[in-house]
């Protein structure tokens, strides 16, 4: 399956270790990842040479063609939350992941549309725990 990684790049990069937990495993699990990029630490060099309007084009067009979304939400993101609802908009499966005790947008919390799941996670093993259970049931798996 084609899996669209969202995560904070220039919110902040905290949770990297995890963002680089998700993508080796989707990887692993035989998905394509067009995103699996965004989990390396040098993300930053390599998007800052992209034109943003080159960015949003590329960007949109892998959540067109994409099967899901899935996003590590513990660092608030505008680019995050814009992608998100980017995909909800098309109808694809999402899931949000988040650190326990990290406050998250009640815009995503609070949203009952069916093709979203907001899940938590204590250990980056947790989220991957999510991630294929979400692909499982959304017969992506």
């Amino acid at each position: 399956m084609n899996i669209y990684f969202a995560c904070s790049i220039t919110g902040g990069r905290e949770f990297e270790p995890v963002y680089r937990a998700i993508t080796a495993a989707l990887q692993s699990d035989g998905h394509e990842v067009p995103t699996a990029h965004l989990a390396d630490s040098q993300v930053k060099v390599y998007e800052g040479q992209v034109d943003p309007r080159d960015v949003y084009e590329r960007d949109t067009a892998w959540i067109r063609a994409c099967d899901a979304l899935v996003a590590e939400v513990s660092t608030p993101s505008h680019g995050v939350g814009y992608e998100v609802a980017y995909a909800l908009s098309l109808g694809k499966p999402v899931l949000c992941v988040y650190r326990e005790g990290q406050p998250v947008s009640k815009m995503l919390t609070g949203n009952s549309q069916p093709t979203l799941s907001v899940k938590s996670y204590r250990r980056p093993e947790e989220a991957v725990t999510e991630i294929r259970s979400f692909l499982r049931s959304n017969s992506l798996l």
